[in-house]
């Protein structure tokens, strides 16, 4: 496997928020030194993209295909830089494996809420926000490459659609462990609220019930031991909560599952 490079991805749906410093901490703490990778940040063009979520992945997917020869690990404040991660990592051809409390699976005519971030998974796959994908160049990916694993809180309309899918879901952890990964390179997309909140509690959308920090660890390693990894993507947890410290440390527990 080629050495990692790591890229901060400080932005919560396209904007600069001040008081979300999660992507600064991981900086300072050194876990880019622990990895042996470089430190990369994004520099977005907004004049250019007529939606800051458009400019914040174009600048991603460059700073990507900047780095050729570099596994990318990549920390971000939500999971619609997946777009912008998948647009860089686009000549692989990658198939996606998404842990995830939630399913990320609505579409505008679906979501209750309207939250553009419970709807990023549905875009890559050419459902919903193609605005989105065409803004940043990017064809869906084909519904079989992708797998879920964990997801236990979807909207009524979304669960319907995500089950009805051609998408691979797993239950849990150990049904993951125990099926064959995909044969292409894999890009795997973690959003830290897959991990009970008992162990990471600063989350803005926390859902209880999930495999316990230990699990989480000790799938990434398998999955990294298995698995041809194109990328890895953290979605962060919220420092602007109640337990952030602790689950900073958890996350960065999380992310030395990477180490080789």
């Amino acid at each position: 496997m080629s050495s990692y490079v790591c890229i901060g991805v400080p932005y919560y749906l396209g904007e600069s928020v001040a008081e979300r410093g999660e992507v600064q901490i991981l900086r300072e703490s050194g876990i880019a030194d622990e990895l042996g990778a470089d430190w990369v940040e994004i520099e977005p063009d907004f004049a250019s993209a007529n939606d800051p979520v458009v400019a914040v992945n174009r600048a991603l997917a460059a700073a990507i295909r900047a780095c050729p020869d570099k596994v990318p690990v990549v920390f971000a404040n939500d999971c619609t830089s997946c777009l912008g991660m998948v647009k860089g990592l686009e000549s692989k051809s990658p198939a996606i494996l998404w842990y995830d409390s939630h399913g990320d699976f609505n579409t505008p005519e679906t979501t209750p809420s309207g939250f553009l971030g419970g709807m990023p998974l549905a875009a890559m796959v050419g459902r919903g926000n193609q605005h989105l994908m065409r803004g940043v160049e990017l064809a869906p990916v084909a519904e079989s490459d992708v797998i879920v694993t964990d997801v236990r809180n979807l909207d009524p309309e979304e669960g319907v659609m995500l089950r009805g899918s051609d998408v691979t879901i797993f239950d849990t952890l150990q049904a993951l462990s125990e099926a064959d990964l995909p044969s292409q390179p894999i890009y795997v997309h973690f959003d830290t609220d897959v991990v009970d909140c008992a162990d990471i509690p600063a989350l803005s959308y926390p859902e209880p019930g999930g495999p316990s920090l230990d699990e989480s660890i000790a799938s990434l390693r398998d999955v990294m031991r298995r698995g041809d990894i194109a990328g890895v993507l953290f979605s962060l947890w919220n420092s602007t909560l109640e337990g952030s410290d602790q689950s900073q440390a958890a996350t960065l527990d999380l992310i030395r599952a990477l180490k080789r």
